[in-house]
């Protein structure tokens, strides 16, 4: 049977976002062990700086990409550039 994390990839791929935006923390660790060799994460040192990224990312090459934050307040310090992403159309 896969685990959460196998169905993650294979839905992930099937999609084509192979391109992992993030700031993660210590709950997120399982989730990138043997990190898939096709895949590639980014690496930001804030969540609203995260999101900016992906969101030129998405803007630039017209695909989405996964962005993984740690917890709430992640998730809180990313909302400003969520909304801007939103109204910039930006696929997510």
């Amino acid at each position: 049977m896969p685990t959460v994390r196998h169905a993650t990839v294979a839905l992930l791929r099937e999609l084509g976002m192979t391109t992992i935006f993030g700031n993660p923390g210590s709950t997120e660790l399982p989730m990138f062990r043997d990190f898939p060799e096709d895949f590639r994460y980014v690496m930001g040192l804030q969540e609203s700086v995260v999101l900016g990224m992906a969101d030129g990312f998405a803007q630039g090459t017209r695909n989405a990409a996964l962005v993984n934050l740690h917890s709430s307040a992640g998730t809180g310090h990313a909302l400003g550039n969520l909304f801007t992403a939103w109204k910039n159309q930006t696929p997510q």
